[in-house]
């Protein structure tokens, strides 16, 4: 069984030294501004701290790998092609990609540059990724999570590039790349603008019973009884009273976190070279408690050993886990 690449997050730099330390093969972080998505205020890297970054990480046998993985808008190109200068420049092991003239750009001014496919991509099928391979040089997709295991295995002897395939964290219920939901609520664009449920945008409002009132923009999002404990607010994963229904409910998608620890095997064995875990917004604790699990459990796996992961439900959205489409249709 060939060894696979724990690919890890990195929201900050004490993020990333918290992977690095964990046990992480590889972190991804990105620049701070819309050029990755996850372009929230505190997260990310300066230039400096990317270097600074670079340079912990190989230092200690780790890669980085940048994302560089919104879609830039007509005639703004500049942020993106200066973000991919900078990480050339300061030895990234990759960029990730996943606007076409972005990885058009990489592929003619760097040809010698490692380049990744993002999930925010949407290619799941094998004429998808070859086309990426053949015209842009990619050498490793990140599939989209709306693939089972026998899905994935297939298109894995199709294609000539490595899978990079996430296996913990959040589970969104749009196609990858294509959610629009925040920014029909509040203007700015999760794909463009790397922002999801933009903090800006979000406000709570108690009443006089401590009750707890969650709104998105204009939009109420949710809303908590005294003593409930408040979810994220993500447009996506509120509850609604939609449908003619009197009670609110979990409209679109209930809040739940993807958990692959029992198919680690099976994605191996399918030939999935790379594991992700999601989280940049994350804290480091998050970061080194679940990079910690996730490296003991794929050790155990190329021991011929079971893989026991400690309990991560704590760490979950909503504290509850699922396999989502990796285990099978049903999901869908």
């Amino acid at each position: 069984m060939v060894r696979p690449e724990l690919v890890c997050p990195a929201g900050t730099p004490a993020a990333l030294r918290a992977a690095v330390d964990a046990g992480a093969d590889a972190v991804y972080c990105g620049f701070q501004n819309a050029t990755n998505a996850r372009n929230f205020a505190g997260l990310n890297f300066t230039l400096r701290e990317m270097q600074e970054g670079v340079t912990y990480a190989h230092e200690r046998g780790a890669r980085v790998l940048l994302a560089v993985n919104t879609f830039p808008p007509a005639g703004q190109t500049p942020a993106w092609k200066q973000a991919i200068e900078d990480g050339v420049r300061l030895g990234v092991d990759a960029i990730i990609v996943a606007d076409i003239g972005v990885a058009r750009h990489v592929a003619c001014a760097y040809p010698q540059q490692r380049l990744h496919l993002s999930v925010q991509a949407g290619a799941s099928s094998p004429e998808a990724i070859r086309y990426y391979c053949r015209e842009f040089g990619v050498k490793r997709v990140v599939l989209p999570r709306i693939l089972t295991v026998p899905e994935i295995k297939a298109i894995h002897d199709e294609i000539p590039c490595e899978i990079e395939a996430f296996i913990f964290g959040n589970i969104g219920m749009m196609a990858e790349g294509r959610c629009s939901l925040t920014n029909y609520a509040t203007g700015v664009s999760t794909n463009m603008d790397g922002v999801c449920s933009p903090a800006h945008a979000v406000r709570y409002e108690e009443d006089t019973r401590r009750n707890l009132t969650a709104r998105l923009g204009v939009f109420t999002i949710d809303r908590f009884s005294c003593g409930e404990q408040a979810g994220y607010p993500t447009i996506c994963k509120g509850r609604y009273c939609a449908a003619g229904r009197k009670s609110p409910y979990y409209a679109f998608e209930e809040p739940v976190s993807l958990n692959l620890s029992s198919l680690l095997p099976d994605l191996m064995r399918a030939g999935v070279s790379a594991l992700k875990i999601e989280g940049r917004q994350r804290s480091r604790a998050y970061v080194h408690a679940v990079v910690s699990a996730y490296r003991k459990a794929v050790d155990d796996c190329l021991a011929g050993r079971p893989p026991l992961l400690p309990d991560l439900l704590a760490l979950t959205e909503g504290h509850r886990e699922t396999r989502g489409a990796f285990g099978g249709r049903r999901w869908r």
